[in-house]
């Protein structure tokens, strides 16, 4: 039985788009805002002035407090040449802002931080190259599968209920502000992953607004499985049902070492389109941006993959920069994106 076509309300046109070439997706936030050397008193704001607890190194905050830095950054990557660009919301989840003690303000941070990128993405779009927004969902801090505590191997510190109700509010803030797709990213526990999804799912259900959805794992170290313990394959498999426009890899690791778990899910997951967006190496501190490659290396990686026909979606994650993403986006540019091959699922994207 053929599967139904899904009808997308918005991100159509990037469905369009990945049939066409490789899409260019941004780099770092946290990279670039530790640039602007931002004291405690810029994350306050006078909002937050008499706030309890220290709240520097709270980036997601930065959208309420500093949207002006927020905004330049997405337009320094708009300007490198990315289609989508990634909305500050890594950690704006009640789960992860109840270490700061902002939980309330979570949905709000939300909505604010996807009408600063959909303002830069309108900003930047031209007949010919539209430019998406994408609603980020991290991991959170907290893990449904695996114990907080190494001796009590049973213990947890969140549940599945949780973490849906915390997507699901993040999810609805992001649909305000106007994202055109979620991106569930980063991710480290496949339960985590699956409470964001049905919370998506939940939403747009509810709602009656189709998005596209990429889901994007992190394999953690050379034993080529995420954290909670599975291999890039069974990854997939888990999250299959959802459907997603593209399946990816990113944060934890380089391209080099990425490259075999980029190679193996591009074989695995036939039926949807593959997203990649790595480290820039691996951490130096005596480096500007924390990582040791300089743009030419990673874009080199990058056009090597592009060769080989892995990608679909291509970018960068911790230490990269919108000189990265531009030699990245200047090497792949050549290249034709790599095609879906399963029989069963041809028009299962069509808007």
């Amino acid at each position: 039985m053929k599967t139904p076509a899904i009808t997308y309300t918005r991100g159509a046109d990037l469905a369009g788009l990945l049939q066409q070439r490789i899409a260019i997706i941004d780099g770092a936030m946290g990279t670039m805002i530790q640039r602007h050397r931002l004291g405690e008193a810029d994350f306050r704001g006078e909002r937050f002035r008499d706030h309890a607890k220290d709240l520097k190194g709270n980036n997601d905050l930065l959208v309420l407090t500093r949207p002006d830095v927020i905004r330049q950054i997405h337009g320094q990557y708009l300007a490198a040449g990315a289609d989508l660009i990634e909305t500050n919301t890594f950690g704006a989840t009640s789960v992860a802002q109840e270490d700061y003690g902002l939980a309330h303000i979570a949905r709000e941070m939300n909505v604010a931080a996807a009408r600063i990128a959909r303002i830069a993405a309108d900003e930047h779009a031209a007949p010919g190259k539209p430019r998406f927004v994408a609603g980020a969902l991290g991991p959170t801090p907290r893990t449904a599968s695996i114990s907080p505590d190494v001796n009590d191997p049973g213990a947890r510190n969140t549940s599945f209920d949780e973490l849906r109700a915390a997507y699901r509010e993040q999810a609805e803030g992001l649909l305000e502000g106007g994202c055109d797709l979620f991106l569930v990213e980063t991710i480290f526990d496949t339960l985590n992953a699956k409470a964001a999804i049905f919370a998506l799912d939940e939403l747009m259900e509810d709602s009656g607004e189709r998005l596209p959805v990429v889901i994007s794992g992190t394999v953690t170290d050379a034993s080529g499985r995420i954290l909670s313990g599975q291999t890039v394959a069974a990854f997939w498999h888990s999250v299959r049902h959802a459907r997603p426009l593209a399946v990816g890899l990113n944060c934890a690791l380089g391209a080099a070492v990425m490259r075999p778990y980029i190679e193996e899910l591009s074989k695995v997951a036939a039926d949807t389109y593959i997203s990649c967006y790595p480290n820039a190496g691996l951490p130096n501190p005596m480096s500007e941006t924390g990582f040791d490659e300089t743009p030419a290396v990673t874009g080199g990686l990058m056009e090597e993959f592009a060769r080989a026909g892995f990608l679909n979606i291509v970018g960068g994650c911790c230490g990269t920069t919108p000189e990265h993403i531009a030699e990245i986006a200047r090497r792949v540019g050549t290249y034709r994106p790599r095609s879906r091959h399963d029989p069963l699922f041809s028009g299962l994207l069509a808007a």
